[in-house]
């Protein structure tokens, strides 16, 4: 029997109870973002991909809760772009405090954050410390390595049939496949371009950081979007999985 995977939010308070009772004590907290993703891809992608690779998380991890979806993340660099919405890294930081702090007082014993959006990952790096502190006694983890999750990506293109060079990590082949094999009606298939190609230098992730995303990428997109398919895209999330799953089973 597969393992069981409870989503936290679609369930009675009796219901969640019991599960805890029956020695299920982890929860998976997805992250997202709610910002630009091309000409061609709705704003709620980071946060649609985070709840898709829930299930294949939890069932790793021999089940968990899922925790609904932080969906709107810290996405500065894109606040050019039209209906992009971000918090600051405190704000974001404190959401995920108030997420430790309330899931422990149930009997969760373990939390585990994870976010579509790589954004993210240097402020979950940060606030890990914190997070663990706040909940003494409870295994808090998070994932925060970009370079894995893009080399990942790569290898997962590549097998599946695409190209590895069109990976830049935004609105490319790889997130737009994710979004084909798992909510199709997000993606505007005739407007998928490319973007700005190749590894970004240090120099010109500063620019970034600093002058946003349209500094590097007028179009929004890093990597390439063409040859997208939802084949890839099933490729990718699985693969994702089992890099995230692999991390936190590490971890242990």
């Amino acid at each position: 029997m597969d393992a069981p995977v409870y989503p936290l939010e679609r369930m009675t308070s009796p219901e969640i109870a019991e599960a805890i009772r029956a020695g299920c004590t982890r929860v998976l907290v997805p992250c997202g973002a709610v910002e630009q993703h091309g000409p061609h891809m709705a704003l709620r992608m980071d946060a649609d991909h985070a709840e898709a690779l829930a299930p294949l998380i939890a069932r790793g991890l021999g089940g968990a809760f899922v925790a609904p979806t932080i969906a709107v993340g810290c996405s500065s660099h894109h606040l050019a772009f039209s209906g992009t919405i971000s918090l600051s890294e405190a704000t974001f930081t404190a959401i995920c405090r108030e997420y430790c702090t309330s899931l422990v007082r149930h009997g969760i014993t373990e939390i585990f954050f994870y976010s579509g959006h790589i954004g993210n990952f240097p402020v979950l790096e940060n606030a890990l410390p914190g997070l663990r502190r706040a909940v003494p006694g409870v295994r808090v983890e998070a994932f925060t390595d970009s370079t894995a999750w893009l080399a990942c990506w790569a290898e997962a293109v590549a097998a599946a049939g695409g190209a590895a060079a069109s990976v830049g990590g935004h609105a490319d082949i790889a997130e737009t496949s994710v979004m084909l094999h798992i909510k199709p009606e997000a993606v505007r298939p005739a407007r998928i371009e490319a973007g700005r190609l190749g590894l970004m230098t240090r120099a010109e992730l500063e620019v970034m950081w600093r002058d946003g995303l349209p500094a590097v990428s007028p179009n929004g997109i890093l990597g390439d979007a063409r040859g997208a398919s939802a084949g890839i895209g099933a490729a990718c999330l699985a693969a994702i999985a089992g890099l995230i799953l692999a991390d936190f089973t590490a971890s242990a």
